[in-house]
């Protein structure tokens, strides 16, 4: 259905009406299958090593693919739908990944595989910021809190159904499948997308297209180019540095200097994806310091879980799946009352408390090998994991939102998002490494299980040092008086993205 796009400000659907229905079970979808293409994959790994004779390397580059496309391009996403139409980028970010989901499916060798998790990433970077920029455009200011509620809510529950389901695919018609199951939702978000979700542009990107080009409407391509780059090489030489050579000291040279040019041009940018002017607030800065410590030690404590419940522990894929449900229900049963607890105490106790509540579950993780019990061994670390987080993650989106102005909170929340991101990528490159993992150890228990050994104590280190950052640079003042809506969630690879139309006041 053929639609003229309208700028921001023209809200008109209704939750209760069957296209604002619609509308939101496109963005729940289209959501979703970003959740999974992070969260089923992981009990796969050990398949797709075994079905291809591949080393660790291999496995770490079919996670790392897909999160440095995604970490790398989500902002300029967002600039993409607000310059060419929200449903549109939104529409082709689904079809782009369904395809490349199609491709991971159907890939002959280790190769075709990691390319085509590449562009599952660039899909994700696509259609992420644009399913929650569709709820806020389109709906009433009236319905625009509990719509942003249930789409994260929703997304909470695909992000708990990935582990599970993705185990009983790998168990049942093979690995394949857990790439293919995103084609379904994808069949469906499409023709709904497409019929029912109104189109929207950014007001402010039309007028600066027509005065000077698309380039000029907010597209930092050099730095978003420089961003990926620098992550790209940096993880490259993580991956191989077990190796040595020129080439792993090269791409580490190359990375850095990356780094330094994307920080020279998004200072000199008009229009920069990360501006560095919003980190002159220190409880930014903080936060997102904070955020990169947390989220590095998660992201390569689920990856390797993941390896240790099947390789050492013996679990089957789907067995590894459920086993690991119950940290995702912890949050979603209980993230909003976090949430409103750090907003009566202030940032620096939960963030403190929490980071050290989920390091000591990490620790808790040390029991678990050949023969573990599960009711004894793997399930108290699990939840003691998941109460941390669960006292961690909400308030420091809380935290990050009282730290900015409310003009810049979707800013503040895509660039604390992508920094999650790519903590979690470079764990999963550099974890390895500095435990001695080599390239064939998950194919050994005792050589897995002893690198897990020593893994575990490192990841609950970088929590630790979260905890320390927390606990000498945030104020113990309360934050914003009115929480975020959609603080419901169970994302725990990344903290859930934010409406850009908070209205908060940031205490000083």
């Amino acid at each position: 259905m053929n639609q003229v796009p309208t700028p921001e400000g023209t809200a008109v659907l209704r939750i209760a009406s069957a296209r604002g229905r619609w509308t939101l079970l496109a963005t729940v979808l289209g959501s979703s299958v970003v959740l999974l293409g992070s969260t089923v994959t992981n009990v796969a790994l050990p398949h797709i090593g075994e079905d291809f004779d591949a080393d660790l390397a291999v496995l770490q580059w079919t996670v790392n693919a897909y999160m440095l496309t995604l970490a790398g391009l989500i902002l300029l996403g967002g600039s993409l739908g607000d310059r060419f139409g929200r449903r549109r980028v939104f529409v082709l970010g689904i079809v782009w990944f369904a395809v490349a989901s199609l491709l991971c499916g159907l890939a002959p060798d280790t190769n075709t595989l990691i390319a085509a998790r590449a562009l599952q990433g660039v899909g994700g970077a696509l259609l992420t910021p644009g399913s929650l920029a569709i709820i806020e455009t389109s709906f009433h200011p009236d319905d625009r809190p509990r719509a942003i509620g249930l789409w994260s809510g929703f997304g909470g529950l695909g992000a708990a159904l990935g582990p599970f389901l993705g185990g009983w695919l790998v168990d049942g018609p093979g690995w394949r499948w857990t790439f293919l199951l995103s084609i379904v939702p994808a069949l469906v978000c499409v023709p709904v997308a497409l019929r029912h979700v109104p189109e929207s542009v950014g007001a402010p990107h039309e007028e600066a297209a027509r005065a000077g080009g698309w380039w000029r409407a907010g597209f930092d391509i050099p730095g978003a180019a420089l961003g990926a780059l620098a992550l790209a090489l940096v993880t490259y030489a993580l991956t191989e540095a077990r190796d040595g050579g020129p080439v792993a000291v090269a791409a580490a040279v190359g990375g850095v200097l990356a780094g330094a040019a994307f920080l020279r041009v998004e200072r000199r940018s008009g229009d920069p994806m990360m501006p560095p002017t919003i980190f002159a607030s220190r409880q930014f800065t903080a936060v997102n310091v904070i955020t990169l410590c947390v989220y590095a030690g998660t992201g390569g404590f689920f990856f390797l879980t993941a390896l240790q419940l099947q390789i050492v522990v013996g679990y089957s894929a789907l067995t590894a799946g459920a086993a690991m449900l119950p940290n995702t229900v912890l949050m979603l049963l209980f993230s909003s009352h976090s949430g409103m607890l750090a907003q009566r105490l202030g940032p620096r106790v939960p963030l403190t408390v929490g980071p050290l509540v989920c390091g000591a579950g990490m620790v808790m993780m040390l029991r678990v090998g050949a023969g573990a019990s599960y009711v004894y061994d793997i399930l108290p670390a699990l939840l003691v994991m998941g109460s941390g987080m669960v006292i961690m993650v909400a308030p420091l989106t809380v935290t990050l939102l009282a730290s900015v102005d409310a003009s810049n909170a979707g800013l503040a929340s895509g660039i604390n998002n992508a920094a999650a991101r790519a903590a979690g990528l470079v764990s999963v490159a550099a974890l390895p490494l500095l435990v001695g993992m080599g390239p064939e150890a998950y194919r050994s228990d005792a050589a897995f299980d002893a690198a897990f050994t020593r893994a575990m104590p490192l990841c609950a280190a970088l929590l630790a040092v979260g905890a320390a950052v927390s606990f000498g640079t945030l104020r113990q003042t309360a934050t914003a008086p009115h929480p975020p809506h959609g603080r419901t969630h169970g994302w725990l690879m990344e903290p859930p993205l934010v409406s850009r139309f908070i209205r908060h006041q940031a205490v000083e």
